[in-house]
């Protein structure tokens, strides 16, 4: 999920445009974007649209508003407009925003279908990789993590994603607004407020939302998000 990429191959054709799930917006997709990996996203991003709830966190509220799979909608499709695939400078990326080409453009890698990961934690991704196209908050930059890096039990942090350690990698935030912090935010949420999600989507929810909150490196933005969710200290 890093922002940067120094040389990159292109491909600028844009081979449809498909309608955003439970919005009137269009997201385009580049020719290279094969038709599994588009169904996915779309997939995904349809699941998300259909979230419903009648219970936000104050964060939450800051962040997206309301947990509705509507407002859900409007507020990833009023930040990406296409998507490209890429491999994002990373062989551990998943996905990327690149603002000195396009802050609305949206690339993913072969990470994102390759591991047998929860709906709910790809699509976290996505909202993660949306906070990036931002302009106006300087993009969300990451924090480089801290060496050494370790949880709770005095393991290396390592990512959820690919097993990748952590230390020294911008791959960290010290506010709970920025990418990491806003994908915690929404993965906590809808575990503790989805009305019509299932125990399953929920339990992946929690779980990915308590891995990213370790993330947060600021002592202060941890403790309240915490709070937010109903966490312990």
């Amino acid at each position: 999920m890093k922002l940067l990429v120094t040389s990159l191959v292109l491909a600028l054709t844009i081979a449809s445009a498909q309608a955003m799930p439970n919005t009137k917006r269009t997201l385009t997709f580049d020719a290279n974007v094969e038709a599994p990996l588009k169904t996915q996203m779309l997939s995904d991003l349809a699941f998300l649209g259909s979230v419903k709830s009648t219970k936000t966190s104050p964060l939450h509220l800051k962040v997206f508003g309301q947990v509705d799979g509507a407002v859900y909608a409007d507020w990833f499709g009023s930040r990406i407009y296409s998507i490209g695939k890429n491999d994002c400078g990373s062989a551990n990326a998943v996905a990327c925003v690149i603002p000195y080409i396009n802050s609305n453009k949206m690339w993913v890698t072969k990470n994102y279908t390759q591991f047998d990961h929860p709906q709910v934690a790809r699509v976290s991704v996505t909202y993660h990789e949306a906070r990036h196209s931002e302009t106006q908050n300087g993009n969300w930059s990451h924090a480089t993590c801290p060496t050494p890096f370790k949880d709770a039990n005095g393991n290396d942090m390592k990512s959820i994603w690919t097993g990748a350690l952590l230390q020294g990698q911008p791959a960290c935030d010290v506010t709970a607004f920025g990418s990491y912090g806003s994908a915690t935010i929404l993965l906590k949420n809808i575990a503790m407020n989805c009305s019509n999600c299932n125990s399953k989507v929920k339990a992946d929810a929690d779980i990915f939302g308590n891995d990213q909150i370790n993330r947060i490196i600021d002592a202060n933005s941890k403790a309240a998000m915490k709070a937010d969710f109903g966490m312990r200290k």
